[in-house]
């Protein structure tokens, strides 16, 4: 639809943009977030110094147990010597020699120091394991607690993304790098707003002023065109500045309708999407049947909150282009409403010429066509998509464009309920 023979120039791989109305993650505490990262990094030092420390403590408590080997003291002579132990039952043996009773004795402290060396590790095990649980958590409420003005920058730009360019972080606290990027954000915030706001005031002022001069235009061609005394040459004449005056004409709207478009629908109202598809088909009804396009389709309720004008204007335009740009001959447009996981869709698929899949994009540009319409078509302005598109942005929603197969279109505009 919009097409044009003007080849479009190359357009650049469209870049990567972020939706912040796409799906969350079913466990968002999987996500490798900056505080996850932060809060792995203070307790991953903590437990490296802790392993470290112990390592230091236990070599150091495994020194000084083992501070010479061999047993302080020997007995040399025990008669009627009697020696009674349940840690070391075997030197309670009266069968003993000297000999073998003193390598009893020094292999039971040998195994009273390591079982106190185990001990040791153990506990400290224990308590660091403990030590760290703490560490994490610790380091994972300081984290929040450092990136809480990340937060706010993030909610902020999500509002922003929605075309709400009023908001602003206005974060408090101390002057560290986290409020000068909060206050760099907010300055490029209100030059957004302010270029944006002059773009729009400029549009709107310039179609204002030019509506009184193309009906000034209008009505003296109509008055000429009205005498019947007028020569042939002078009425076609008429006619061709007439149409041409009609296609300005409708360029200004359009470019009155883009413009209010882009801003955020402040005062919403519940619309079905039903009603609004079957008043842009009344409208279109008789150009269709002059075309010999079969209008067809159920339409479900689907009521959403938004403005009726606007949303009624979406329907309009994606019905006129599904009709205009048709098959000369047995040609049809579904219309189509109804609520799908928890969001409306309105829906128009039509029959018609062939549209490759990498000129879709071009088709929401302002003024542009596909490369086998002349420019000057009197099938539209070129604004027809880009007023689609804009309404379906303030109302929170999307719009999307598939190719059929055989030919022509499928618009899905997809809105909250």
């Amino acid at each position: 639809m919009n097409v044009a023979t003007t080849p479009a120039p190359p357009q650049a791989p469209p870049k990567p943009t972020w939706d912040p109305r796409r799906p969350q993650p079913v466990f968002p505490w999987l996500r490798p977030t900056i505080r996850i990262r932060l809060t792995l990094l203070y307790g991953g030092m903590f437990l490296i110094a802790g392993i470290l420390l112990l390592s230091i403590i236990y070599l150091l408590a495994a020194q000084a147990i083992s501070t010479g080997n061999q047993p302080l003291f020997k007995i040399v002579g025990f008669e009627k010597l009697q020696v009674s132990s349940d840690n070391c039952p075997t030197v309670a043996s009266s069968s003993l020699q000297l000999s073998d009773f003193n390598s009893a004795i020094a292999q039971c402290m040998d195994h009273q120091r390591q079982a106190a060396l185990d001990n040791l590790l153990s506990r400290s095990l224990l308590a660091l394991l403990g030590l760290a649980v703490i560490a994490f958590a610790f380091g994972y409420a300081m984290a929040g607690r450092v990136l809480s003005p990340l937060g706010r920058i993030t909610r902020t730009a999500r509002a922003v993304a929605g075309s709400d360019l009023s908001r602003r972080i206005e974060l408090d606290g101390p002057d560290d790098e986290l409020k000068e990027l909060a206050d760099t954000f907010d300055d490029m915030l209100e030059r957004l707003q302010r270029a944006f706001t002059a773009q729009q005031r400029f549009v709107g002022n310039a179609s204002h002023e030019l509506r009184t001069p193309l009906a000034i235009n209008r009505t003296l061609l109509e008055v000429h065109l009205s005498d019947p005394d007028a020569p042939v040459e002078l009425q076609q004449l008429g006619k061709t500045l007439l149409a041409t005056n009609e296609r300005s004409e409708q360029l200004v709207e359009g470019l009155l309708l883009l413009a209010r478009s882009d801003n955020q629908i402040v005062e919403r109202k519940p619309v079905d999407l039903a009603e609004v598809a079957s008043q842009a088909v009344d409208q279109v009804h008789a150009e269709a049947e002059a075309k010999g396009v079969e209008i067809r389709g159920q339409r479900k309720p689907a009521v959403v909150q938004g403005n009726g004008v606007l949303l009624e204007r979406i329907a309009l335009n994606l019905l006129q282009n599904a009709v205009r740009y048709n098959v000369a001959e047995d040609g049809w447009v579904e219309v189509t409403t109804e609520v799908q996981h928890g969001q409306a869709v309105l829906s128009v698929s039509n029959t018609g010429p062939v549209v490759p899949a990498y000129e879709i994009d071009n088709l929401f540009e302002p003024f542009r066509r596909l490369r086998t319409e002349r420019t000057g078509s009197d099938k539209g302005v070129g604004l027809g998509l880009s007023i689609v598109r804009s309404v379906a942005r303030a109302h929170g929603g999307h719009i999307t464009a598939q190719p059929r197969e055989g030919g022509g279109l499928v618009m899905r505009v997809t809105l909250p309920v």
